[in-house]
């Protein structure tokens, strides 16, 4: 049976893949809200569905929606970062579960306190932790798993996604809307790297500003040095020769891990293990959150 969708945060880059999800699970997206209303991107997927730019008229919509018993069943949310705990809130009290982007919260403490209106209202929060469900990653979890116990791997880790002046000037640019370049683009490896390889023992950064953040975890199972980038010049010259503007550096004792294919249906896959009750919950998004915190915080230790 085909299950009720609403949408916040309908025209930012990473809405359409939720879009695309929600219709090839054979659900229905019964409204969307976005402040910025340059969305033709939803003819694609979902012309009949309804539209706000104002949050009033899209929660007023919701309810009356509800009343008539053509209830939301489910919440998805694309918005800035900043805004996520608020709006999954927004979902749990509405009576939905509520599948939420990357990062989930900003704070640990926004985790509990989500917890505390889950048990309230008997809804769900899930979050789009896909690279849990990457086949590499899979794999990569495996081999881990069934190697030498008291082995400590050593990993690294270099990402840099050049970004341009606009960067600064949204609200990813603002650590307190964005959580800053470590949530921003590395909450996801966080995840990846704790969920492989067991929980954080100690973090050290080593440089932290608003284009660049690098520095060592110690987990359980391995000691890894991270570099976080969205600064074309810290990508190698010969990268830069080719007119490539995103550089990835992923390796595990000098072995290479390729995993920059395989993202197309990731989304799809995250939609329909939800969907099947097997969706990441909050306490799964707890370790990358915690340390994406403690790295903006200058907590350099457990």
């Amino acid at each position: 049976m085909s299950k009720n969708f609403a949408l916040i945060g309908a025209a930012g880059y990473i809405a359409p893949r939720h879009m695309d999800a929600i219709k090839k699970t054979d659900n229905n997206l019964i409204a969307a809200f976005d402040p910025y209303d340059g969305i033709g991107i939803m003819d694609s997927f979902f012309p009949e569905s309804n539209y706000f730019s104002e949050f009033e008229r899209f929660d007023r919509f919701l309810d009356l929606q509800k009343r008539e018993g053509n209830r939301m069943d489910y919440l998805s949310i694309c918005s800035p970062n900043y805004l996520h705990d608020s709006h999954i809130r927004f979902g749990l009290k509405s009576g939905a579960h509520v599948i939420c982007e990357k990062p989930l919260v900003l704070n640990t403490w926004n985790i509990d306190s989500l917890k505390e209106v889950e048990a309230e209202t008997g809804n769900k929060v899930n979050t789009i932790l896909q690279l849990r469900l990457h086949e590499s990653i899979i794999d990569l979890k495996k081999k881990i798993d069934n190697g030498p116990k008291n082995h400590v791997y050593k990993f690294n880790l270099e990402y840099i996604t050049s970004r341009g002046k606009w960067y600064q000037q949204s609200w990813k640019g603002n650590e307190d809307k964005s959580g800053g370049i470590a949530t921003n683009i590395g909450i996801h490896f966080f995840d990846m790297l704790t969920w492989i390889f067991g929980d954080l023992i100690e973090s050290r950064v080593i440089e932290y500003n608003r284009t660049t953040a690098r520095g060592i975890l110690v987990l359980e199972k391995a000691e890894v040095n991270w570099l976080l980038s969205i600064d074309y010049n810290n990508i190698p010259e010969n990268v830069k020769r080719e007119g490539v503007r995103t550089y990835r550096n992923i390796n595990i004792e000098g072995e290479q891990i390729e995993f920059s294919k395989g993202f197309t249906e990731l989304h799809l896959r995250s939609y329909e293990n939800i969907l099947q009750g097997n969706g990441f919950g909050l306490s799964d998004a707890y370790n990358a959150v915690k340390i994406a915190q403690q790295i903006r915080e200058g907590i350099y230790s457990k």
